[in-house]
């Protein structure tokens, strides 16, 4: 069943057209990746489905409802949560304060037993669950940023660039944890530059160049394909 689904959206900044008509669908249970080089609009799609962007025209839909006619502090209470590029935590708060904040839109009554399930999905920040978030390495931060987005218990996660910086060590335990939480029975969708190990746990792909979409399929079978690889997976 597709939970999300994007028809034809175009967007710009100002006078540049950013996004230029691309469609794409997320089936419920599903790890969907975009690849594509810097620039391509990889971001920027998740931006918009994510209502910090509009598309100028175009349609989007989450299990049946219109994002577009959505405001963007709603798109959370729908099921929808964003894990943006950069981590964006709050950088004063301690790492429990960032989990609560994640947890916003549910009853206050649920918010212990969901920050205790994260505390056990993340044993590094139940350690620091007192220490203001600025303070921890780059591979914490990354894992409270997907914490603090799972605290609003989402039907669809949206994962922006979740290796960028990151020791390759450190991306191998981020991409377990991803693996995980699709295990567990939330649908991602996927946005990385890492574009081996992407294709390596997805289900399906769909490849960006300058806005467009220039090729999609099952991503084991784009992670075979002769021009993915040679453009994206250097070989």
């Amino acid at each position: 069943m597709s939970l999300l689904k994007v028809d034809d959206i175009h967007v710009y900044y100002g006078a540049i057209h950013a996004i230029k008509g691309i469609s794409f669908e997320v089936n419920e249970g599903e790890i969907v990746t975009l690849i594509g080089a810097n620039g391509a609009g990889k971001s920027t799609t998740l931006n918009t489905v994510a209502g910090l962007l509009r598309p100028r025209t175009g349609a989007m839909t989450f299990d049946g409802k219109n994002l577009i006619a959505t405001p963007c502090n709603k798109t959370v209470s729908l099921g929808m949560a964003l894990c943006p590029e950069g981590r964006r935590i709050f950088q004063q708060m301690t790492v429990r304060e960032n989990l609560e904040m994640g947890g916003f839109t549910r009853p206050a009554a649920e918010i212990p037993a969901s920050m205790e399930e994260m505390f056990q999905r993340f044993p590094r920040l139940k350690e620091r669950e007192k220490q203001i978030a600025g303070t921890l390495s780059g591979g914490e931060q990354q894992m409270l940023a997907i914490a603090r987005a799972m605290m609003s218990k989402p039907r669809l996660l949206m994962l922006d660039e979740p290796s960028m910086g990151l020791a390759p060590i450190l991306v191998e335990q981020i991409f377990d944890i991803i693996k995980e939480l699709h295990a567990a029975g939330v649908t991602i969708l996927l946005v990385e530059q890492n574009a081996q190990m992407a294709l390596s746990i997805a289900d399906r792909a769909y490849v960006l160049e300058t806005g467009k979409i220039i090729m999609s399929g099952a991503a084991d079978d784009l992670l075979h394909n002769d021009d993915v690889r040679k453009a994206y997976l250097g070989n």
